[in-house]
């Protein structure tokens, strides 16, 4: 992974946002966590020519009267007139968010955090294993890879929700089944009737894909409990710690290092992460 010291529009006050118009609101999932993704358009034209951003940072948006709050960021750095957070309401803040209607203007800050190596990765088998809205953050790496897939090898998608009808970007998900370069392996939690994929959680039906360490990268996000069991699958596979890298954005709080909120042992998120290999991550299981 690297640091993104170009990547900033440089502001004199850390803590004031930019302006963005929400231009589009997709439902992705119902129920009383929904989740929406939501396409952001900067107000202000230089900040908009120069927000740059790699797959694995983070935005700081704000809903004015009622708070902000860090969400990765799931749209690509390969779109450069917009960019899209995904959200599931389950506070406050995305309570506040998922009430706003298209048209309506939110601040953004950012983007803030390390990232994914997607340059460095050229040439490799990305493996992404996700959960439940722990595939936003994936979703940005796999549309990356895919508006540069000359660049990569192989490419599986290992998803998984509790029921189908929580499962995130399904139009997606359908468009991305239809493609013969990537391999796309979807599950269910409980059996489903009309459900003729996988049932079980993310962990096993990894092991049922088997997918090869050999020149490969996997890259998991989704509730810790899944991500703790990936990981231990991923090196029975034989997966090395240098090899397995995930991301931990929902622990950042200011972004820039001032509130000490995000520790994770002698490790801080906003500022070390969010985006870590296994191999910085082992023994700090318990902090997580």
């Amino acid at each position: 992974m690297t640091k993104s010291s170009d990547s900033k529009i440089s502001i004199q006050n850390p803590y004031e946002p930019w302006l963005a118009e929400v231009e589009k609101i997709t439902k992705e999932v119902g129920g009383a966590r929904a989740i929406k993704t939501y396409k952001l358009v900067l107000q202000d034209e230089d900040a908009k020519k120069n927000f740059n951003f790699i797959p694995g940072q983070c935005v700081m948006i704000s809903i004015f009267g009622k708070g902000e709050s860090m969400f990765a960021i799931s749209s690509s750095s390969t779109q450069k007139d917009y960019i899209e957070v995904s959200v599931m309401k389950h506070g406050k803040t995305t309570t506040a968010l998922h009430e706003i209607e298209e048209g309506d203007i939110v601040g953004l800050r950012g983007p803030y955090g390390n990232n994914f190596d997607v340059k460095g990765w050229e040439g490799k088998n990305i493996v992404l294993i996700g959960g439940g809205i722990g595939q936003a953050p994936l979703r940005s790496v796999l549309n990356y890879i895919l508006d540069n897939r000359e660049k990569y090898g192989t490419l599986d998608v290992v998803y998984g929700a509790r029921t189908s009808k929580d499962i995130c970007f399904k139009e997606e998900f359908t468009e991305l089944e239809k493609r013969d370069d990537v391999s796309v392996h979807l599950s269910i939690d409980v059996e489903e009737e009309g459900w003729e994929k996988y049932v079980g959680f993310v962990p096993n039906n990894l092991m049922e894909v088997k997918p090869s360490s050999e020149n490969a990268i996997a890259i998991t996000c989704g509730p810790p409990i899944m991500i703790e069991y990936v990981i231990q699958n991923l090196l029975k596979l034989g997966f090395n710690e240098k090899q397995i890298f995930t991301t931990l954005e929902m622990r950042m709080k200011c972004g820039i290092g001032i509130c000490g909120r995000c520790n994770i042992g002698n490790l801080y998120v906003c500022k070390d992460g969010p985006v870590f290999s296994y191999e910085q991550l082992k023994g700090l299981q318990g902090d997580m």
